[in-house]
């Protein structure tokens, strides 16, 4: 497995990169924004530990710029705790949000949690309901022929409002499932992502999929 660490503090970056190879992992190092970027773009990682506060562009910036052509698991490493940032991680893209100062046995486990949902067999069948289509191999979502343009954690959104068609799920079970274990659920996130994931599933249509039940969650269904 090969990674890449895009950390500009030398110290914590071969503290990690230390730590990381010496349990069998391929480790490429980026002190840059930009650089990172580059490596990131450009290379083969199983997987991005990137931190926030790097010189001349951003982690955020990174993640966005990222975002708009590969889908390589990213893990957020940074001293920027607060909910609003850890909400901006998750909603550019980020797979799991992790604070300093850390203990390096957690880094480890969510690092290998993330590379095992990566090599996860992909799905072989196609989700459809109405004229919305969804292939989760090729990460691909259509509604009435039209391509729709999602993050990686919109389409594993809407992936799971298919596969659970008329079932109504709660807030937190949409985190559990789709943020998996390490999601805060004191933000907003869920909200967010739902509000994002309708104006591009739903407003431009007719038939609305996506529906809200009050005190309850969401569903994914048709209705007359």
């Amino acid at each position: 497995m090969k990674l890449l660490i895009v950390e500009d503090e030398t110290r914590a970056a071969a503290y990690l990169s230390q730590g990381l190879s010496e349990h069998g992992y391929t480790v490429e190092l980026a002190h840059t924004g930009p650089d990172g970027l580059h490596a990131a773009a450009t290379g083969d990682h199983d997987l991005v530990i990137l931190d926030v506060m790097l010189p001349g562009v951003d982690g955020f910036a990174v993640l966005s710029a990222l975002r708009t052509s590969k889908q390589t698991p990213v893990l957020m490493l940074t001293a920027r705790g607060r909910t609003d940032d850890k909400v901006k991680g998750f909603e550019l893209g980020a797979d799991d949000y992790l604070v300093k100062p850390f203990e390096f046995p957690e880094l480890l486990a969510r690092v290998r949690a993330l590379l095992k949902r990566g090599n996860r067999s992909p799905e072989v069948e196609d989700l459809r309901i109405g004229d919305l289509e969804i292939d989760p191999v090729k990460h691909r979502a259509l509604r009435a022929g039209q391509r729709i343009d999602l993050s990686a954690k919109e389409f594993a959104l809407l992936v799971l409002l298919v596969r659970k068609t008329g079932q109504v799920l709660s807030r937190t079970q949409i985190a559990s499932m789709v943020w998996d274990i390490n999601f805060d659920s004191d933000t907003n996130v869920v909200e967010v992502a739902i509000r994002r994931l309708r104006a591009k599933v739903d407003d431009p249509f007719e038939e609305k999929l996506i529906h809200t039940v009050r005190g309850v969650g969401y569903v994914l269904e048709r209705r007359a």
